[in-house]
């Protein structure tokens, strides 16, 4: 089969490799569409550290095309959406329903665990059965392939920072992530809805999907704007961006009882807290990590009941042969989700 793989640094090469078999309750994938995330890009640029080789890519739609002699409730020509997180299901974690925080986790195409299956930048990729979900009928599979980045956004935004309707919230950088953090944010229920970008097209993009105001960080001093919109400050602030500039914003934004969850952030910086006033304003500090079962249940349900699509946060698609191309367009402030699409 064809695959893309990454050798080292800024060498993403196409070639031949081994088509996967599955175990017994395994199986195999033929991939339709597989997103591009800012993870998958860092490690392509060299900013953040994998293996090599590697193949890339963990937002994944198909159809079954092979299953193991084992595998129970899946058959080939199924059409699934793939969740990356792999889990155990025995140990003392996953009992516990902290799935992601498996002790015998792996991860396909993406982050963390022991274990690391290919992904999805190929023609055929191999997963555990229990990492697949079928997919609604109605749905695309360019946005079935988003099921995942939507489920981080309702884990962080609605399950772990707690959303509640009327709410005030902010959302620092709206790119894909930032954009669907948005979109939850504005069906839960936020009342009003600022999104934080440096790029003109994003907050064009954020008004379009939800946010009732933009505000361009280097036109102006951002907590005089949000304070102004926002006479009580935030009750919420997202960090969707990804830079250590964006996180300091997000404290600097903060009031007695702001709630803040650090979402984009991905690489290892470091940021200083005045500990003493964080402890007197009270600021609960949430993180989100990776999926679970439930977060990706929850993304299917809010795309089959029709409240949110994240097909409108797709700008470009590309097939599997130019993903370099595709990966040069991830470079560019002029777009928003990139996508790797084949027939």
């Amino acid at each position: 089969m064809l695959a893309a793989v990454l050798k080292d640094v800024n060498n993403l090469v196409l070639e031949e490799v081994a088509k996967p078999q599955p175990g017994p309750r395994q199986i195999v994938v033929d991939v339709k569409a597989c997103g591009i995330c800012a993870t998958d890009h860092k490690a392509v640029r060299g900013k953040r550290e994998v293996e090599f080789p590697r193949i890339l890519g963990h937002e994944i739609a198909g159809v079954i095309d092979t299953v193991g002699s084992a595998t129970s409730k899946f058959r080939p020509g199924d059409e699934v959406i793939i969740s990356p997180r792999g889990y155990c299901g025995l140990c003392e974690k996953c009992r516990l329903g902290l799935y992601h925080y498996c002790e015998d986790t792996f991860s396909t195409g993406g982050d963390g665990g022991k274990r690391f299956l290919p992904g999805g930048f190929a023609e055929y990729m191999m997963t555990d059965e229990h990492n697949a979900f079928m997919k609604p009928a109605g749905l695309s599979f360019p946005a079935a392939a988003l099921t995942e980045p939507l489920a981080g956004a309702w884990k962080g935004v609605a399950q772990y920072s707690n959303l509640r309707i009327g709410e005030d919230v902010v959302v620092i950088g709206t790119g894909g992530i930032g954009l669907l953090c948005l979109m939850v944010a504005h069906k839960a229920g936020a009342g009003r809805l600022i999104a934080v970008d440096v790029s003109q097209h994003a907050r064009e993009n954020a008004l379009k999907l939800g946010a009732t105001h933009a505000i361009d960080p280097q036109a102006c001093n951002v907590r005089e704007q949000v304070y102004g919109i926002m006479p009580d400050g935030p009750d919420l602030v997202v960090e969707a961006a990804g830079p250590i500039e964006a996180v300091d914003m997000m404290f600097a934004l903060c009031r007695r009882g702001t709630r803040v969850n650090l979402f984009g952030i991905t690489t290892h910086e470091k940021f200083a807290l005045d500990g003493g006033y964080t402890h007197f304003i009270e600021t609960r500090m949430d993180a989100s990590f990776s999926v679970t079962p439930l977060s990706m249940m929850q993304s299917i349900r809010l795309q089959d009941r029709g409240l949110i699509d994240p097909e409108k946060i797709i700008s470009h698609t590309f097939p599997l042969e130019n993903i370099s191309e595709a990966m040069e367009v991830m470079d560019q402030p002029q777009r928003n989700k990139v996508m790797i699409v084949q027939e």
